[in-house]
């Protein structure tokens, strides 16, 4: 079977030629896509270069980094097999093409839960920095990866809808509905640690804040509370925006 024929099914056309909206999506595409991997380069730079920055925190900032740099090229590979080159694709090249972008999507996800966790350690425990060794980190790391590899594996080895073409999803062709949804749900619960668990930072730091602040003059309280805002939009500032 083609690919064609998958879309055809699906009932999503795919122009033969590239029309003057295809060709400002990719080229918009191309500039976005050189933007995140020169902007990553430079932190993942900066981060191997200044040894202020040898802490795990930083270190999972740097893989996030790197996960956005990967994301940057997956995009950039799927700017080359897009509009009416899609339908030149081999069943083989669609999967590469879809599988890079959910192996680049899963590990910035689990590496932003990643943050949060490290956040939520080192701030009720009262650290700046976390103490967990750099051979964990290493480890931590990897195990990311990996997990991002074997999810954008998955339907490459089975969990596609080449065999049942009645269950095949209209967003992406080739794709079982089943495995989107075990997908959306996934990503909606790593959502939803995260923001339990940034909430817990935010009213940790908020009620220590209103214990300092009986203790402070007002000017002071106001500092504090400032100083409070800067440290919850510097934590959030951590993560990234995909969500």
């Amino acid at each position: 079977m083609s690919i064609e024929f998958f879309y055809n099914q699906s009932k999503k056309n795919i122009s033969k030629t590239f029309q003057p909206k295809d060709i400002v999506v990719v080229s918009l595409g191309f500039f976005v896509c050189f933007f995140v991997i020169f902007a990553n380069i430079l932190v993942m730079m900066a981060i191997f270069m200044n040894r202020r920055f040898h802490y795990p925190i930083y270190y999972l900032l740097g893989n996030l980094a790197a996960a956005d740099l990967f994301a940057g090229v997956s995009y950039l590979y799927l700017m080359f097999h897009t509009g009416p080159w899609t339908i030149k694709l081999t069943v083989y090249q669609w999967f590469v093409r879809q599988g890079l972008i959910d192996t680049s999507l899963t590990a910035s996800v689990i590496n932003l839960m990643a943050i949060a966790l490290e956040r939520h350690q080192t701030i009720f425990t009262m650290q700046l920095h976390s103490k967990m060794t750099n051979h964990r980190v290493v480890m931590l790391i990897i195990g990311i990866w990996v997990i991002a590899i074997v999810m954008g594996l998955i339907p490459t080895m089975g969990w596609n809808c080449m065999c049942n073409i009645v269950v095949c999803s209209t967003m992406a062709p080739l794709y079982s509905r089943s495995y989107l949804v075990f997908w959306a749900v996934l990503n909606l619960l790593i959502f939803m640690v995260m923001v339990a668990v940034y909430t817990r930072i935010f009213i940790y730091v908020r009620r220590k804040n209103h214990r300092m602040s009986q203790h402070t003059s007002q000017v002071k309280y106001k500092e504090t509370v400032v100083n409070l805002m800067k440290t919850v939009v510097l934590i959030l500032g951590k993560t990234d925006t995909r969500f």
